[in-house]
């Protein structure tokens, strides 16, 4: 049940953090070519603190 709730909000959380990214980029006007730098950087930054978050969740039941 933990799992189920961790993974639909992270789903959430990921698809916000990008909107926010897209606004960013948008916002100061970085080149198309570096975009895909931004949004990897970004998601894999975001995906390590879920991880440790559900890990931490997890640890502390």
């Amino acid at each position: 049940m933990l799992l189920l709730i961790v993974v639909l909000f992270s789903v959430f959380y990921l698809f916000q953090i990008n909107r926010l990214t897209y606004a960013l980029c948008t916002r100061r006007e970085i080149p198309e070519e570096n975009q895909p730098k931004v949004f990897r950087t970004i998601n894999i930054l975001i995906t390590i603190l879920l991880i440790s978050f559900y890990v931490e969740v997890l640890i502390s039941l």
